[in-house]
């Protein structure tokens, strides 16, 4: 029999750090669970301290196996002095309000992760194009190669972090409200879901005619997908 304190593959492990106290059975340490999270959120808040002060950054993110990139102006304090410190990675999608029969039991429906690891600056102009590179395609897949080309201003600009997941955990609630036991009381319950979807889309006012919308990115809209 194995040691049940011992790493899995296929699972981060448990720490002080990462471990899920209030309402555990909704947590879960598995990679596939944690990584679905923050596949399926555009936007993630990442945590650090700087001087002894705490900041959050809002950024866009994607992954590439246990790594997780992001990306900023190179001109950015926070980026410059996260480097090589330790940060935190949080990512939230909200599915529903929970209308319960008191207002202690309201609650909302959701999917969460919480990543944790060492910030670390990407270096050299070719490994920083090619992350942007990967940014592009992994929220619009083959849209890279029908943009211009970047610009070496551009790209001198630019900054990419990345971490290695050491440690991660996903929580997640679904279903109706847990007060079946007072259904007598004469209140509406159940579940408002809530969808973040992208709309329809809007061209360019200088768009020129005959430019359609590409096929790649109608079938995002279509999708109900936000990434």
């Amino acid at each position: 029999m194995s040691d049940p304190a011992s790493p899995q593959p296929d699972l981060y492990p448990v720490t002080e750090r990462n471990r899920v106290r209030r309402a555990h059975e909704r947590g879960s340490y598995a990679h596939a669970d944690v990584h679905a999270v923050l596949d399926a959120t555009p936007v993630c808040h990442v945590g650090y301290v700087i001087d002894g002060a705490p900041y959050v950054t809002p950024t866009l993110h994607w992954r590439v196996g246990n790594r997780v990139y992001w990306h900023g102006s190179a001109a950015s304090r926070f980026l410059r002095a996260a480097e090589g410190t330790r940060v935190c990675l949080t990512c939230t999608l909200m599915d529903g309000y929970v209308m319960a029969r008191s207002a202690f039991s309201h609650s909302v429906n959701y999917r969460s992760a919480m990543a944790f690891g060492t910030a670390r600056l990407l270096e050299g102009g070719e490994a920083v194009a090619g992350a942007l590179r990967d940014m592009v395609g992994d929220f619009f897949p083959g849209r890279w190669d029908t943009l211009r080309p970047m610009t070496a201003q551009e790209l001198k600009a630019t900054a990419v972090l990345w971490m290695d997941i050491e440690e991660a955990s996903a929580k997640t609630r679904s279903g109706p409200p847990g007060d079946a036991a007072e259904a007598e009381v004469p209140v509406w319950a159940g579940v408002l879901p809530m969808r973040t979807v992208l709309d329809a889309p809007q061209g360019a006012p200088e768009l020129p005619p005959g430019i359609d919308l590409p096929p790649g990115l109608a079938a995002l809209v279509a999708s109900g997908r936000l990434r």
